[in-house]
């Protein structure tokens, strides 16, 4: 056991995960910004979270530049409620503090790796391919094809086939001159960097990836089918474009050193997600399984295991459950290697509201090491922050 991370990193590894059971322990962020600490020391120099890529570039520009306020990156570079956890906060703070007189090669990156959208509700792509369009100069009315923005936006575009503007003649029309926007993007990247910055031109291209996700994102939303399939094919369709942000995040930062990666632990291990929602079921290729099967070796990763939590009222976990093996070995938190974590019992004492989706043998086997929280109240940071 251990609670230097530096210990899991192989001489291979330059996309380390470190996945959270849930996302309303705020013990797994705080832990999370000394681990990147002791990467940062260890050569690592950038660190990708599951927020919107495109929001997240504010949240770069702050720590690597110091554009804008930290309380407006907090509000306006975070998706799904994350810039309000306390732990982000002092991570980003942290980040811009690092980077102060340090020379642009050595300043650590701050990245998104989410599409812009949550699993029942995506907006219109309309500002991403603009944004795209000018950078190319092109005289394109993007704004006539996509229509009022809300009509996108409305949850009844993703949960109801019949509402979704996916599978429209229009729709079809703007996935056609977006493709054509990324060829050409590309085949003019020589003049268009030479003309502005690489930087910029990553960022046009980190728009109009974005505004394709969604289009087909809205795409598999219009498609009819039953309940348990249409859940299973919107969380696919999310993942997999997490996992090309991951590989694009990658190719910009392979020259500078290795990045954590942290999110849910559903999108970064290496075997199939699954999701059980009451009688629903959606099985499902995760962030992980897609970029881990693809890296190989270059990929690690870290799933995190909780014992007790006041926050979610998560009581000690059974005895003979996977979190109670190592609830009896850990005292406050540590990292150990999943394969010495002996075989048990699924945990069945959680409830959906708490968002925690308990270890099993399959995921344990599947990847290299746990983070386990013995009690979420009294867990600390390896490092100051």
């Amino acid at each position: 056991m251990s609670q230097d991370i530096r210990a899991f990193v192989t001489p291979s590894c330059e996309l380390l995960a470190l996945g959270e059971p849930t996302h309303q322990e705020p013990a797994f962020g705080r832990i999370r910004n000394g681990l990147f600490a002791q990467l940062a020391d260890r050569g690592f120099r950038s660190i990708a979270l599951e927020t919107d890529r495109v929001a997240a570039l504010a949240v770069n520009d702050h720590v690597q530049e110091g554009a804008g306020s930290l309380d407006a990156v907090m509000r306006e570079g975070f998706s799904h409620g994350f810039g309000d956890q306390e732990a982000n906060r002092r991570l980003v703070d942290w980040m811009r503090t690092y980077n102060q007189d340090r020379p642009p090669a050595e300043r650590l990156a701050f990245h998104g790796f989410d599409a812009p959208l949550e699993n029942y509700s995506a907006p219109s792509p309309r500002p991403y391919l603009e944004h795209a369009r000018d950078f190319l100069g092109l005289d394109l009315d993007i704004a006539h094809l996509t229509g009022d923005d809300t009509r996108w936006s409305r949850p009844e575009a993703v949960l109801d086939a019949a509402m979704s503007p996916g599978a429209t003649t229009d729709a079809e029309r703007l996935r056609t001159i977006t493709d054509d926007m990324l060829v050409l993007l590309h085949a003019r990247a020589p003049e268009l960097i030479t003309a502005t910055s690489r930087d910029t031109w990553f960022r046009a291209r980190t728009h109009l990836t974005a505004g394709l996700g969604l289009l087909r994102y809205h795409k598999q939303s219009a498609l009819p089918l039953e309940p348990g399939p249409r859940i299973a094919g919107l969380l696919g369709v999310r993942d997999a474009l997490m996992a090309q942000n991951l590989l694009d995040i990658r190719g910009i930062e392979q020259e500078r050193g290795g990045t954590l990666v942290f999110g849910h632990n559903l999108h970064l291990q290496r075997n199939p997600s699954a999701w059980r929602p009451g009688d629903l079921g959606a099985d499902w290729s995760g962030a992980g399984a897609i970029v881990g099967s693809l890296l190989g070796r270059r990929y690690v990763c870290v799933v995190g295991s909780l014992g007790r939590s006041d926050t979610l009222g998560l009581e000690d976990p059974a005895p003979d459950t996977h979190e109670g093996l190592l609830q009896s070995r850990v005292t406050t938190w540590s990292l150990q290697a999943a394969a010495t974590v002996p075989s048990a019992r699924k945990r069945t004492d959680t409830h959906p509201r708490q968002g925690y989706f308990p270890l099993d043998r399959v995921t344990l086997d599947a990847v290299e090491a746990v983070l386990h929280i013995n009690d979420g109240a009294t867990a600390g940071t390896p490092a100051p922050m």
